[in-house]
């Protein structure tokens, strides 16, 4: 078997132990660092459901459902982070056993990556952008190990399922992710090749089948609550569209001071609960509950015709938004407690506080833009076009291209500018690079003879 076809069958001890060996070492330090698991105002929102019985759809009720399921682990933060830190490792693990074959450094080189500050700092804090990050790299850590087995191989099927459930598991922790999770499934189903065809043919099915699950394991499975999460995207954008146009879009009577305010300092694209948490600004969630509107058909259409009649300044807005995303320096591990939120989580840590220093540090620099990232994972799709006939260049496709989709849909739906959101485009970056490495260092551009792509 040539050198880009995967197979953990051929993997000797003497390079699978350096890279069981490392990943023991970095889930243990995970635990040191962060353990029980950093608790934010989301997890706490989210863990509340489980007492009260029924999840609500503002985050995911299937995240509630699962840490329902898994509390008596470690009931509270425990559990979830113990979850999260396994799904992490488990993916660079299974990634670096198959570059191990390779070479006996690509595998070590791959579990180090997953000790770069741009990804661990975040694995520790219980957010559900860090879980779906993990599955969906670990759903491409599978399709690449099993890439040179043949179609109907057993164990190659039990693979491609189980990452085909990790990609709708990641999807369901963030709906947003709904035109990125069918390249990467694409990838996992044909992970031997890249053919624009047939992922185009895959695409549209794959979206509509998505988009349909949410409801169906949201509203009847779940019985979650509607609480009308788009209609925040809503009051954001009517914000953001006063700002630009210098009128009040809200369906809502302000007074003149409160109508400057509105179209001025009120206005802020890194802060989309402004209009809810700033005592200055509250009157604009105070006016709108007054009159019922939030959950309503007359916001819906309020928003509507702002967008419509000012479709300029909703793009000057939106942009404003991504711009911030992507360049400004946005908050990055969180590390305030919750139940004291004047106090830094784990003080006693000194493990926790030395990470924290680290981040401080590295916040200013590049590597904690979204933008970096992003770039990245273009250069990769690029690399990964060339290689497209390759498993190395139909991983680098499937799990960049997915992450620049990702991030696109922050475009129109992005209230916020956290790093975390451009979590799952710095793990595919990383990995990408290392695949890179492999697929330089074998070689072959082709797949090997006697490989089976699968499906025409």
């Amino acid at each position: 078997m040539k050198a880009d076809a995967i197979s953990i069958a051929s993997l000797s001890w003497r390079r699978a132990l350096p890279v069981v060996a490392l990943t023991l070492v970095g889930f243990a330090l995970t635990l040191r660092v962060f353990w029980p698991g950093v608790m934010t105002y989301d997890s706490t929102y989210i863990y509340s459901y489980i007492a009260a019985g029924r999840a609500g759809d503002w985050q995911s009720p299937l995240m509630t459902a699962l840490w329902a399921v898994i509390d008596p682990i470690a009931p509270g933060s425990g559990s979830m982070f113990l979850l999260i830190a396994t799904v992490y490792w488990l993916g660079f693990a299974v990634l670096g056993l198959a570059l191990a074959r390779r070479s006996a450094w690509l595998g070590p080189a791959t579990i180090l990556l997953a000790l770069a500050p741009p990804a661990f700092v975040f694995v520790g804090v219980i957010w559900r952008d860090i879980l779906l990050a993990g599955a969906w790299l670990l759903a491409a850590a599978l399709a690449y190990a099993v890439a040179g087995r043949p179609a109907r191989c057993g164990w190659r099927l039990a693979a491609q399922a189980l990452a085909l459930v990790l990609i709708v598991f990641g999807f369901l922790l963030r709906p947003n992710g709904l035109f990125a999770a069918p390249i990467l499934a694409a990838y996992v189903i044909w992970p031997q090749r890249f053919d624009l065809k047939r992922a185009a043919l895959l695409y549209v099915p794959a979206a509509a089948a998505l988009a349909l699950l949410v409801p169906l394991v949201y509203y009847v499975l779940l019985d979650a609550k509607h609480e009308h999460v788009l209609h925040a995207v809503f009051v954001f954008d009517l914000g953001g569209i006063s700002h630009f146009t210098g009128t009040n879009q809200f369906p809502v009577t302000f007074t003149p001071e409160q109508n400057a305010m509105v179209t001025g300092s009120c206005y802020h694209p890194t802060n989309w609960d402004i209009y809810w948490t700033d005592p200055r600004c509250g009157f604009v969630m105070a006016a709108i509950d007054d009159e019922q509107l939030f959950g309503s058909p007359e916001l819906t259409q309020a928003w509507l015709h702002a967008v419509l009649s000012h479709p300029l300044a909703y793009l000057e807005h939106r942009a404003d938004v991504m711009a911030n995303f992507l360049f400004a320096q946005n908050l990055t591990m969180w590390t305030i407690d919750v139940s004291h939120p004047d106090r830094t989580v784990f003080p006693d840590n000194t493990w926790f506080q030395a990470l924290k220093a680290i981040d401080d540090r590295l916040a200013p620099t590049p590597l904690f833009r979204a933008g970096t990232w992003l770039a990245l994972c273009i250069l990769w799709c690029v690399a990964g076009w060339r290689r497209r006939t390759t498993p190395s260049g139909a991983f680098l496709i499937g799990t960049s291209g997915s992450a620049v989709i990702y991030m696109a849909t922050f475009l129109p739906v992005g209230v916020a500018g956290d790093f975390r959101y451009a979590l799952w485009a710095v793990l595919a970056a990383l990995t990408g690079a290392v695949v890179i490495a492999a697929n330089r260092s074998s070689g072959h551009a082709k797949l090997p003879a006697g490989i089976s792509a699968g499906p025409p």
